[in-house]
């Protein structure tokens, strides 16, 4: 069971990789997503708070930025795919659920300052230093919410398996992430806009 649960793990990795990671933008930016995010999980035993807002405000930021306005959304040539077969077949979340999930993250702190207690959440805010505590509050439900939302709805679109599979890949990312593309910049600042490499590992995979 583990063996068949670390090989599926391999697979959505590998997928991932291979079908959403083609630009070194892209990997560059997840290079910081990742290393801002572990600064997250640390922060996340000692203040949840700026854990929130450091994961939402850089690590997100960077790793959805490269994915919306950097990776190539032509016909993939290196896995013979459209952009909409990719999309289709995402197990976890595609652009259009991104985008969702984007747009609740972005429009959250503009309901709290219409409303200071938040449907009587929280105590009225007095200070900016108050409405930002509050905000990264409901980031940090929103993140746990979005990543739990898609474990369960996979349990039923798919299997158990294939959810706890992609929970655990996205908890583990930010590790994985740094060890993928922590040459990305550098290939980067040598002009290189898309992975060469990629193409050969499809290939002999």
């Amino acid at each position: 069971m583990i063996k068949n649960f670390l090989q599926e793990l391999r697979i959505q990795r590998w997928d991932d990789h291979r079908y959403y990671h083609h630009s070194r933008i892209n990997q560059s930016l997840h290079f910081v997503s990742a290393i801002s995010f572990m600064f997250a999980y640390v922060m996340l035993f000692i203040d949840p708070v700026v854990s929130a807002l450091v994961g939402w405000l850089v690590s997100m930021t960077t790793r959805q930025a490269g994915h919306f306005f950097f990776e190539p959304k032509g016909y993939d040539h290196v896995n013979q795919a459209t952009h909409e077969h990719k999309e289709d077949i995402k197990v976890g979340y595609n652009l259009q659920r991104k985008v969702v999930l984007m747009s609740i993250w972005a429009l959250s702190p503009v309901v709290l300052f219409f409303d200071p207690t938040l449907f009587g959440l929280f105590e009225p805010w007095a200070s900016f230093t108050d409405f930002a505590r509050q905000v990264a509050k409901i980031w940090l439900v929103v993140g746990i919410g979005g990543l739990l939302f898609r474990t369960v709805h996979l349990f039923f679109i798919r299997d158990v398996e294939t959810g706890l599979v992609w929970m655990t890949k996205i908890v583990t990312d930010p590790f994985n992430d740094f060890q993928l593309y922590r040459k990305a910049p550098m290939a980067l600042l040598k002009g290189e806009l898309i992975d060469p490499g990629l193409e050969k590992h499809v290939k002999h995979a």
